[in-house]
């Protein structure tokens, strides 16, 4: 079943050693598609930029957030499991990185089945089907739209949201 599935979680573990081995887990690989997962994860500049044999520091210390998310999302590119679960995995990506996640995870799940576990609302917004916990029972089942219109926590954590992002300090 594991082989079905690639799982990119919040905090991904990077090894002291290059980007290429960290993206192919010091498994074999033909080179061009280690290079294309290296391209469609927004890697090739980093690589460019610090050099092939570039050592990540122990557990990527000489990485920011959003590069070690790249890694790990080129991880599951390369492997190419069906099923993707993503566990918190935009939350502690840095600004800066941001819009190449985001490309980058829309070239990873493009044809496949997506797992998301997330707290922000932004991240799951445009899912085929959201489903709320509560206290570790399904609460709610929808769409967005679907979920808006019956109330319930997902529209009252859309609403406090919103009225959060009104708010002004004087």
């Amino acid at each position: 079943l594991y082989g079905l599935m690639s799982v990119i979680q919040q905090n991904v573990f990077v090894f002291n050693a290059s980007i290429r081995n960290n993206v192919s887990m010091f498994r074999e690989f033909p080179q061009e598609a280690l290079d294309e997962a290296i391209r469609r994860a927004h890697l090739r500049e980093l690589l460019d930029a610090r050099g092939a044999d570039y050592l990540c520091g122990e557990n990527g210390k000489g990485l920011s957030g959003g590069e070690k998310q790249r890694i790990s999302i080129a991880r599951a590119m390369i492997k190419d499991a069906p099923i993707v679960i993503l566990d918190e995995a935009t939350s502690n990506i840095d600004p800066e990185n941001e819009q190449l996640i985001q490309h980058a995870m829309e070239e990873l799940t493009r044809d496949k089945t997506i797992i998301m576990i997330a707290h922000r609302l932004k991240t799951v917004r445009n899912a085929d089907q959201i489903i709320v916990m509560n206290q570790g029972r399904i609460a709610q089942r929808g769409t967005h739209e679907q979920l808006m219109k019956q109330g319930g926590i997902y529209a009252s954590l859309i609403n406090v949201r919103t009225e959060a992002l009104g708010w002004k300090l004087s």
